[in-house]
């Protein structure tokens, strides 16, 4: 009779659960440490959070700049305000205005 060697089958086995383990290790990294894992999630959320107050400051300055469009309107201008503008980028006041100096804080 043949005798089979019980060792060889041993050591498969164990090679396999070694095998086995390593890559389960590895998938528990990658879903620990990956790009969608358990770390980013707290990265992501403070990301959404700074995203959506970034968000909110560019659509007030948005309506701030549709208004002003509104206002300079080519049919209907606004004469306050196209007078204010045109004060402040042509730099010219009339003579019964006068200018008040403040000092720099």
């Amino acid at each position: 009779m043949k005798r089979t060697s019980v060792k060889p089958r041993i050591k498969r086995n164990g090679m396999q659960q070694a095998f086995a383990a390593v890559l389960l290790m590895g998938m528990v990294a990658i879903a620990v440490a990956g790009p969608s894992g358990i770390v980013t999630w707290g990265e992501s959320e403070t990301a959404l959070e700074q995203r959506k107050v970034q968000l909110a400051r560019l659509t007030e300055e948005r309506d701030t700049l549709k208004n002003r469009v509104d206002l300079l309107d080519p049919q209907h201008p606004d004469a306050d305000y196209a007078g204010q503008l045109a004060k402040v980028k042509l730099n010219v006041m009339n003579h019964d205005e006068k200018l008040m100096m403040l000092p720099k804080p």
